[in-house]
């Protein structure tokens, strides 16, 4: 191996390493007793102990919380896919004068900082009876992910030749056939990888849930706050929380591996 290409691996390796430390040092703390995982230095050499971990398990209805996460993640992307491909379909085939524009103005709402907006929103659910709601967290997952979905699948479909749908309109397609046989099947590296993205994201949100839940809509996020107390926080506690929750959805990142790096490099080699 060239010099310059072992420099290179090494480099991706520390990276590699670098990232996924947190997340290792994690998985060690929750397997450690909270006065092993507070004292400074940290402490390399220890007994390991599930004393945490069921500990978590053994506080409230857990299976509540990740029934909570589950619905407001699958049901958000699904919202998402519904509204998005429609949108980037259009977008992408039948664009206007103002579609870049739309687009823009689109992707500019992610640039706000969501507690500029946690107030009118918070009165919005409460007028409208969705706090502490789980179709007010899908609701709000599905808006928050939105621009992402449309900006991504409109990448995506404006990789599609627009002259296989041409071909198909002169055989008498109509428009649910071309997205039904067509486009979707085309298309399905680039969905998955939006799919996961946004179902990753609303999975991960921690922001509007500690505001807009309390108890009946908490999902996962909400219960590893609940580890936050006046004492301090409990971090071996709260390791083997955080440990859980992530489980789920690094096994569906790595059952849907082959889709997620098809989608992001769609288009990336001619």
């Amino acid at each position: 191996m060239k010099r310059s290409h072992l420099g290179h691996a090494l480099l991706g390796h520390g990276l590699a390493f670098l990232m996924f430390f947190p997340i290792l040092w994690m998985i060690i703390t929750a397997f450690k007793t909270e006065i092993d995982a507070f004292s400074m230095p940290p402490i390399l050499f220890f007994e390991p102990t599930l004393s945490s971990l069921n500990e978590v398990f053994a506080r409230g209805s857990y299976s509540k919380f990740v029934t909570n996460s589950v619905i407001a993640a699958l049901g958000s992307t699904a919202l998402c896919l519904v509204f998005a491909v429609p949108a980037a379909y259009q977008m992408s085939f039948f664009p206007s004068k103002r579609t870049n524009s739309t687009l823009l103005w689109m992707i500019s709402t992610k640039m706000m900082p969501a507690v500029g907006v946690v107030i009118p929103i918070y009165l919005i659910f409460q007028a409208t009876g969705l706090l502490d709601n789980i179709l007010g967290l899908v609701l709000i997952f599905f808006l928050m992910n939105l621009p992402l979905a449309v900006w991504m699948l409109y990448t995506y479909f404006k990789e599609i030749p627009n002259e296989i749908l041409e071909a198909a309109r002169v055989d008498g397609a109509g428009i649910m056939e071309e997205l039904r046989f067509i486009l979707l099947p085309a298309a399905i590296p680039g969905i998955a990888s939006t799919a996961l993205l946004c179902t990753i994201l609303a999975w991960n949100e921690s922001f509007w849930s500690l505001q807009l839940t309390a108890s009946n809509a908490a999902p996962l996020t909400v219960f590893i706050a609940s580890f936050k107390a006046a004492e301090g926080m409990f971090w071996a506690k709260m390791s083997g929380a955080s440990m859980l929750a992530i489980g789920p959805i690094v096994l569906l990142g790595w059952a849907m591996q082959r889709h997620l790096v098809r989608g992001l490099t769609f288009g990336a080699v001619k």
